[in-house]
């Protein structure tokens, strides 16, 4: 299986720092959903992990989540992309929960629901939370330089990231790396 994990605001979305509310607030990144439909095409199966503590600080509700996701969706689906699952965490920083990221439990769950090792598997999100998250369980490191990791451009990335973390423009780069890559091992497999 193909599996590709995505952070979701400042990787997918535009991120706020007020927090994405509402479905209203839920604007697409420049090239992210076609990207994602990308993905698809090449036979991936994508699935988002995100924090989303916006509810555990009373800020919006599950109904308010799930109607940013029906937005999302529904614009892949119109660039004929889609988003195979959300996982996601509820807790605010406070709560000390195991899946709130930097920690694991989001990949953990993702693991267990697709009943396969993430060793290896690509992981892109804008935070260095979002890699070691990832990396913990085994995940290749990829950081885009969209929302949080606009920080990050024109610097080394500090060494709390994961060893091997990769650096993309944003997630259509990122795209970009996966395909060709992928491209360039099957002609290796031909040529051999």
């Amino acid at each position: 299986m193909k599996l590709v994990i995505l952070d979701r605001n400042g990787t997918i979305n535009v991120n706020r720092d007020d927090f994405v509310k509402s479905e209203v607030e839920w604007t697409p990144l420049p090239g992210a959903l076609a990207a994602i439909a990308r993905l698809n095409h090449a036979g991936w199966h994508v699935v988002i992990a995100s924090n989303q503590s916006g509810l555990g600080r009373g800020l919006f509700d599950v109904a308010s989540l799930n109607l940013m996701h029906a937005k999302m969706h529904k614009m892949l689906a119109g660039v004929g992309g889609k988003v195979d699952a959300v996982f996601y965490c509820p807790h605010s920083p406070d709560e000390n929960c195991d899946c709130r990221k930097p920690r694991p439990g989001l990949f953990q769950q993702i693991g267990d629901r697709y009943g396969i090792s993430l060793v290896g598997v690509p992981t892109c999100g804008d935070s260095m939370r979002d890699l070691q998250a990832g990396a913990a369980v085994g995940c290749e490191p990829h950081l885009v330089l969209t929302g949080m990791g606009a920080a990050c451009r024109g610097v080394q990335l500090p060494p709390d990231y994961p060893p091997n973390s990769m650096v993309h423009e944003d997630l259509a780069a990122f795209v970009d790396f996966l395909l060709v890559r992928e491209a360039n091992a099957a002609a290796l497999k031909v040529a051999v």
